[in-house]
């Protein structure tokens, strides 16, 4: 079978126009951003080509409005990087009234299609083990930024082969990671992954791939009482940062080291608290999905208290319609917020656990604990993940795209459920030490989920 090749044209205002490839290696979810606004066959090369067409429309915020971020806290150095990238096509829209923001897609919501030419579903393959291509894309020790969660072999794994697994799409090729592209591209920009500890994964990630590769002073720091970790290059004026956000709206998850609570209770329309700190990313990386698993989701109402007490009331809803209208505040602040012509937004699709080996074929009251290779079962579904969730966020992303917004999933929920060897089961750091009890037995107390 003669695999597809795909023209790439980078666009160096919106970066890394259509498509993420997930590079999945011991654990770590990385991300790589490649172009497709131009696809077409060629020989055995990527063709990589520079332009600066995009038409963008700048918002100049209104300082009267309360929802403009003031917060002085220690985010004083949130919007220090600008921009330095000039486009053809700008025009320049200044907002001067209360609420006046109208960006370019909410006045015109007929969109034209994208080009229909030769694609490849980077998101259908299987996982090919590489000991030839440089696999890890980088070593731990390498990385002095790497969070405990991530540091399998600091924290005793002896086993390696799990590092070195490459994600082959069905049909085609793309390109190895290239860490020095990715960081000419990222000058100028904030880079901001939302969500919960697997989109801190991601973002461990991403800056470890990176950190080699941007010369000069890099710091790592964290702002709003640890919600936000920030890692930045000021020779670059690049920003690389991480919101602990798990359900999108405020909950009782927003503390970010103690939210181990035996329910989940939300502020349904309550998402300004944090979204103020996310309108001047220049990419925005969503997830929600693992604090969606209980089945019953309370929905506060009035001024109680998130943690509970004599003054909260709230009424209990099921999992799937909470997830519904928590997709549906966040869509609304998307659309009346963010200028998709200066920003480019992705959301991750569903990341299974590996908790229970029988849905591999393995034994009753196992785990992924001591697994060290992928299922290889073309089209594997693990079956604690839940596919009407994944219909949820594809709903919601359409509509938002029939109004002009183009969100782009991120697959992954093809990706994941293979990847039964890739968790850090015992071997992370720990906020509590093991009991006696679950040393006795690491099948249970394994992590399976990161």
């Amino acid at each position: 079978m003669v695999k597809k090749q795909s023209s790439i044209v980078w666009d160096m205002r919106t970066m890394f126009h259509c498509s993420i490839i997930m590079f999945f290696l011991g654990g770590l979810a990385t991300l790589s951003f490649y172009s497709d606004s131009s696809q077409e066959a060629m020989s055995n090369t990527i063709k990589v080509t520079l332009t600066t067409t995009t038409t963008t429309t700048t918002i100049t915020p209104d300082q009267s409005n309360p929802n403009t971020n003031t917060n002085t806290n220690t985010n004083t150095n949130m919007n220090t990087h600008t921009n330095t990238n000039t486009n053809t096509n700008t025009s320049t829209s200044t907002s001067t009234n209360k609420g006046a923001q109208v960006f370019e897609h909410q006045r015109r919501l007929k969109i034209a299609p994208p080009s229909l030419t030769e694609t490849c579903d980077l998101f259908s393959g299987k996982w090919v083990y590489d000991n030839k291509s440089h696999y890890p894309l980088y070593k731990e020790h390498e990385c002095p930024f790497l969070h405990g969660d991530l540091a399998c072999q600091t924290y005793g794994r002896k086993d390696s082969k799990y590092q070195r697994w490459r994600w082959q799409p069905h049909g085609c090729d793309f390109p190895r990671f290239d860490g020095k592209e990715i960081v000419e591209r990222l000058k100028g920009k904030r880079l901001l992954f939302v969500g919960d500890s697997v989109n801190r994964n991601q973002w461990d990630s991403m800056i470890c791939m990176l950190y080699s590769s941007i010369p000069g002073v890099k710091k790592l720091g964290q702002e709003l009482n640890r919600t936000l970790y920030t890692f930045r290059s000021n020779e670059y004026n690049i920003s690389v940062d991480y919101y602990w956000a798990p359900m999108l709206v405020e909950s009782n998850g927003d503390d970010p080291s103690n939210h181990r609570l035996d329910h989940r209770t939300i502020r349904v329309k309550s998402i300004e608290k944090h979204a103020r700190h996310w309108v001047d990313a220049d990419i925005l990386v969503f997830n929600t999905y693992l604090w969606w698993r209980l089945p019953i989701i309370k929905l506060l109402k009035g001024p109680g208290s998130l943690l509970g007490g004599p003054n909260q009331v709230y009424d209990e809803i099921d999992n799937y319609r909470a997830s519904k209208k928590v997709l549906e505040t966040w869509s609304k602040w998307v659309h009346n917020n963010i200028d998709p012509g200066k920003t480019k937004m992705f959301f991750m699709g569903l990341t299974p656990t590996h908790s229970k080996a029988i849905y591999w074929g393995g034994r009753k009251q196992t785990s992924c604990y001591k697994e060290k290779e992928p299922v290889t079962v073309d089209g594997f579904w693990d079956s604690e993940t839940n596919p009407k969730m994944l219909r949820i966020l594809e709903s919601s992303l359409s509509k938002l795209k029939a109004k002009g917004v183009n969100v782009q999933l991120i697959n992954i929920t093809q990706l994941t459920p293979y990847r039964k060897d890739a968790h850090p089961t015992i071997h992370r750091r720990l906020w509590r030490p093991l009991t006696d009890e679950q040393k006795a037995n690491p099948q249970q107390a394994s992590d399976c989920t990161h």
